[in-house]
């Protein structure tokens, strides 16, 4: 009998500045995806929405602090949670990714890894977690104004 897991939620953000960069992380080593580039974020906690999940990762993670008011969704990927050991397996992992344009405090990171600011067009030619691919190419569609969808612009 198959078990029915509760997919993994987690939330990422791409931080857009002025001149239409993006902020991608490296993994740091010894955790999964070591080494590969990827949209900051983390799990949503119990009992929190994402977009506040989204907030306080931003703080943990790079030290900035965003208003929930400020994210934009941009989209979502899902798969199989890969997990080391064999954890995750029959689990799957949902990703939503926000934009944010403005922010307080500078962007750095805070857990091991390295930060950088690229073109949109560029962040698909990284190594990435699979997942991420999918996210890079929406959001690049969405900068280049090919995605007009109403969810994503604030009322």
């Amino acid at each position: 009998m198959e078990k029915n897991l509760t997919p993994l939620l987690v939330v990422a953000v791409a931080l857009v500045d002025a001149e239409g960069r993006v902020l991608l992380q490296q993994r740091p080593c010894g955790t999964m995806h070591a080494g590969l580039w990827e949209f900051p974020g983390g799990k949503v906690d119990a009992g929190e929405s994402p977009e506040d999940a989204a907030v306080r990762e931003m703080e943990e993670e790079l030290g900035v602090r965003l208003k929930v008011r400020d994210l934009l969704p941009v989209g979502f990927a899902s798969g199989p949670l890969e997990g080391v050991g064999g954890a995750g397996v029959g689990r799957s992992l949902v990703i939503l990714l926000y934009r944010a344009d403005c922010w307080e405090g500078e962007p750095m990171s805070l857990e091991g890894g390295e930060a950088g600011w690229y073109a949109p067009a560029r962040i698909g030619d990284l190594a990435m977690p699979p997942l991420d691919y999918p996210l890079a190419r929406a959001l690049e569609r969405v900068l280049a104004g090919e995605v007009h969808d109403d969810f994503s612009k604030k009322k």
